[in-house]
């Protein structure tokens, strides 16, 4: 279908394509069509400017079709369009490698790319458990995850992940896969503006149990995100990861944390482990690496896990995985220039000044018709709405109001997710959240 063509009555162009995560038969009804973007707006097949609040999808940090990184992507297509990802390299992926690494701190200084950030969470999954199997602890195969967690869709990630719908579907999923609580009471921490801040030792005593019922010898990895994005933007509180690492370190389980929302100045810092003072032992990336431009992800690695595979291999090959695109030419040169972009253009600056605006607009929103809880955290907010009889119905007509009114945000159920793209002014922030104050004063 031509992307001006009008929309014919039933909608048959739209059956081809099985929409993901997506109510096809809703949306067969009410098609939304996305034709172009520029800078903080998406225009619609009809030629309607809406304010993008939700960076994409969590991904392009800097807006859309920014010069630079449509420029780096036009030349390196004419230079090499594909390089073979086994047993070569390219020069751009060499250095994006090198670029990454030294914003992570202590010894994260080995970069293994992958395509999406599903890819990245069933990669490092792999990676801690084989592991353990280097270093001659073979037993050490459960892995631990949280309520509300969120690692992508592969099986690797909806078995550690905690979304119900995610999941229950599929069977079995892998076996000897434990799950935390997350660390928040919505009776108790409702409209909380930032990081609770409570005991955590609670939340640590569970996770204690749960190592002491497997025994610490069988665990390999602990997986968790910052804070849960795709589960509503649910915030852990002060401290909470610190306290993680630790417990995780004292009984030699790897902790894997979960970056591909948070990494790249959605917290105002290149990444979550770095604003906390945390080494986690793996790190998963995707969506801003690149600005959303071209599939991307990728897992920083540990010295000390990186070496085991080289010291532990004899010869030949020392992790058996890998995909056909890992490493694309344009995936990289689109990700060298969105790190210049978010250095030289003062991309976090400009999300650090903006946080306390946008973190006092969206608690305005308290005591507008149906809200029941406000979240945030960095440039990420959750607003629960109260459903009328199914999950997600009123939240979901929120959305729509607020896309026909020109601002695209996004309802995962019975919350509303708000990310604004990093490059926002008081202005976008303000369009946004007036948008979705005039939808829940709309919708009954």
């Amino acid at each position: 279908m031509n992307s001006s063509a009008p929309i014919s009555p039933n909608n048959d162009w739209v059956r081809p394509y099985w929409l993901p995560f997506t109510a096809n038969k809703a949306y067969r009804a009410d098609p939304r069509l996305m034709a172009r973007a520029d800078g903080h707006h998406y225009y619609t097949s009809d030629d309607r400017k809406v304010l993008d609040g939700f960076s994409g999808l969590w991904c392009c940090n800097v807006g859309h079709n920014h010069p630079k990184i449509v420029e780096a992507i036009q030349k390196q297509a004419a230079t090499i369009d594909y390089s073979p990802s086994f047993n070569f390299g390219h020069p751009k992926i060499f250095e994006l490698a090198a670029r990454l690494v030294e914003q992570f701190p202590g010894s994260l200084n080995h970069a293994f790319f992958v395509n999406s950030g599903s890819e990245a969470g069933d990669t490092a999954l792999k990676m801690a458990i084989a592991y353990h199997r280097m270093k001659g602890d073979a037993s050490r195969t459960r892995l631990i995850g949280r309520a509300r967690g969120y690692h992508g869709v592969g099986f690797g990630g909806i078995s550690v992940g905690g979304m119900v719908n995610n999941r229950k579907f599929f069977g079995s999923l892998l076996p000897g896969a434990d799950h935390m609580s997350f660390p928040y009471d919505p009776k108790a921490h409702a409209f909380t503006v930032g990081q609770p801040t409570i005991d955590v030792e609670h939340y640590m005593r569970e996770l204690e149990d749960i190592i002491a019922l497997h025994d610490a010898s069988t665990i390999a990895a602990v997986m968790v995100e910052p804070f849960a994005g795709s589960g509503g933007v649910y915030v852990p509180p002060v401290g909470y990861l610190n306290r993680l690492r630790e417990v995780t370190k004292k009984h030699g389980i790897l902790l894997i944390v979960d970056e591909v929302i948070t990494a790249f100045g959605r917290l105002g810092a290149e990444n979550a482990a770095s604003a906390y003072g945390v080494e986690p032992d793996l790190v998963t990336l995707a969506k801003g690496i690149n600005n959303g431009s071209v599939p991307m992800g990728a897992v920083i690695v540990r010295s000390d896990i990186y070496d085991a595979f080289m010291d532990g291999t004899k010869a030949g090959v020392e992790f058996f995985h890998g995909y056909t695109y890992s490493g694309h030419p344009l995936a990289a040169a689109a990700a060298l220039a969105t790190q210049d972009v978010l250095q030289s253009e003062g991309v976090y600056e400009n999300a650090r000044k903006i946080i306390p605006i946008f973190e006092q607009a969206i608690h305005s929103l308290k005591g507008e018709p149906n809200v029941t809880d406000i979240r945030n955290i960095g440039l990420a907010s959750g607003v629960t709405i109260a459903r009328r009889q199914n999950p997600g119905d009123r939240a979901t007509d929120v959305f729509k109001h607020a896309f026909a009114n020109g601002v695209y945000v996004r309802n995962n159920g019975d919350d509303l997710a708000i990310a604004p793209i990093l490059t926002f002014g008081e202005i976008e922030i303000e369009q946004t959240v007036e948008a979705v104050r005039a939808a829940l004063r709309a919708v009954n």
